[in-house]
């Protein structure tokens, strides 16, 4: 069908960094008793959160937990005596769907999202779309791989998805 590599089963399957925060999500940042601090702040594309007393702080790569403690060292002392400090993912970037769909386009990421359901989202296959495979560029980055069209195989945040045509 395609040139594009085939994807391993691993690479089907969830990440341990697939859900690690990434420049376009949107966070919200709760520093417990100090509302001036607490607020929901869009991760920038280098990756960085400019923050109240903080400053500019790198979150892109880290999980929610990682970053709540670099915030809480970077707030510790100076500003603050003991932070507690809860970092929540408002929203993730788009995944972006197109080729043999009835509306391709950008659409928001949900959790658990498998290729079968993003598709759905996007309309639904058309009548010349591939039945047994689809394209995915991971987070928009590196080449295409070839998927098997199963509901085993997960959507991640940025993910390009490219439906292919059939050869009937």
């Amino acid at each position: 069908m395609t040139n594009a590599p085939t994807a391993t089963a691993e690479e089907a399957s969830l990440p341990a960094t697939a859900l690690a925060l990434s420049p376009g999500d949107t966070i919200r940042i709760t520093v417990f008793n100090e509302a001036q601090l607490t607020g929901t702040y869009q991760i920038d594309d280098d990756g960085f959160v400019s923050l109240p007393l903080a400053g500019t702080v790198k979150a892109g790569g880290m999980t929610r937990v990682d970053f709540e403690r670099v915030l809480a060292s970077k707030l510790k002392g100076e500003y603050l005596t003991n932070p507690k400090i809860t970092v929540e993912i408002a929203s993730f970037r788009p995944y972006f769907i197109l080729g043999e769909v009835e509306k391709p386009g950008q659409y928001s990421y949900t959790s658990n999202l498998n290729v079968l359901s993003a598709m759905a989202v996007a309309g639904g296959p058309t009548y010349r779309a591939s039945q047994n495979e689809v394209l995915i560029q991971r987070g928009g980055k590196g080449d295409f791989k070839k998927f098997p069209l199963s509901p085993t195989v997960m959507i991640y945040p940025g993910d390009l998805i490219r439906v292919p045509e059939r050869f009937f």
